[in-house]
């Protein structure tokens, strides 16, 4: 009994574990980081993580249909370097709409390599990226894509000035994104059914799943989403660099894992990963605040990235080892050979 009530602790401790883990971190660093605890430094982190936040949206899901997206960070730029680039000959209208656009035919692009050709996803993205790096340069010349129109800097004081404390536009985009999106994971058959996809594809199949069809959707998705971070990031900077998405492929994937959605598949969710990435951006900004150098940050995402890379390996073994396994066997077998020793003593 005592046992069985552990192991029931455990597990809803693993189920609840990014938010435990946020509310530690964020009480550390409020009672012992100078200057944490202040609405300026919470408003400047919510709009550091909305780029990220709502890039990790659509690779959530891409994760829990059991497939990766390495191509999102170059999404980001691609789609930031349109923005930027394509503005003085379509407007900010049009750049955006063919940014976004563009981000959705790059997943489309990998959903089909993947459902059609049969190719892992970690190599079709792979290509993606490497392809998508090399179009940046082609278009942008190898330079970064700055506009200084009036219209622009309009725009970036509208998406980064409060609509209400810690809220500005840019936030409530993110924020109105992963509402959506987790409420038809959680709420919806079409939601469940990525569950499904991701947990036995085969049996997804079986059951009448068009699983190519959620395949091909969870990569437009996470297409689009990257798309739309790279967009209003660059709209806010009002620049676009080459290397705006260098950083946030490894830093969605740890969020998203540390959120608690398996790479085998089946499990996790949206709002998870995004409380994640608030995770580890209050650690990053209190290290800051000690006044530790940026080689302490780097080290510090080492080890969250191996931490979360070796218990992914664990949850993997330990999901492989139960397999099979039927809880009820030693019952069984102790009832079989209890009904054995009666059969023998009534022959006797």
């Amino acid at each position: 009994m005592r046992s069985s009530g552990r192991s029931s602790l455990l597990a809803l401790g693993d189920k609840y574990r990014i938010y435990i883990l946020f509310v530690v971190v964020f009480a550390v660093m409020s009672l012992t980081a100078p200057k944490f605890f202040n609405v300026l430094n919470f408003t400047a982190i919510f709009n550091a993580v909305t780029m990220n936040a709502t890039v990790a949206i659509g690779f959530t899901v891409v994760m829990i249909c059991g497939q990766l997206d390495l191509s999102i960070g170059s999404v980001i730029s691609f789609a930031g370097v349109l923005t930027m680039g394509l503005q003085p000959v379509l407007g900010f209208a049009g750049s955006i709409a063919v940014a976004v656009a563009g981000g959705a035919l790059v997943g489309l692009f990998n959903g089909l390599l993947v459902t059609k050709a049969k190719i892992n996803s970690f190599i079709v993205t792979l290509g993606t990226m490497t392809i998508l790096q090399g179009s940046i340069y082609q278009f942008s010349g190898g330079n970064s894509i700055s506009v200084t129109t009036d219209e622009v800097f309009k725009i970036s004081d509208f998406l980064s000035k409060n609509i209400v404390p810690l809220i500005t536009p840019q936030v409530l985009l993110t924020i109105v994104l992963v509402l959506v999106v987790e409420f038809v994971l959680r709420r919806t058959r079409v939601g469940r059914n990525f569950y499904i996809v991701g947990g036995n594809r085969t049996t997804a199949w079986l059951a009448g799943v068009p699983t190519d069809n959620y395949l091909n959707s969870a990569f437009v998705l996470s297409g689009v989403t990257a798309a739309i971070g790279g967009v209003v990031s660059v709209l806010v900077s009002t620049a676009a660099t080459l290397k705006l998405g260098e950083n946030s492929l490894m830093y969605v994937i740890s969020a998203t894992i540390i959120g608690g959605t398996a790479m085998s598949g089946g499990k996790g969710g949206v709002l998870r990963s995004v409380v994640a990435i608030m995770t580890l951006e209050m650690l990053y900004t209190g290290i800051i605040l000690f006044g530790l150098g940026n080689e302490v940050k780097i080290f510090l995402a080492g080890l969250i990235l191996a931490y979360v890379v070796l218990y992914e390996a664990y949850a993997v073994y330990r999901h492989e080892k139960a397999l099979g396994q039927r809880p009820e066997l030693m019952k069984e077998l102790a009832e079989r050979a209890s009904a054995a020793r009666s059969r023998k003593s009534a022959g006797a």
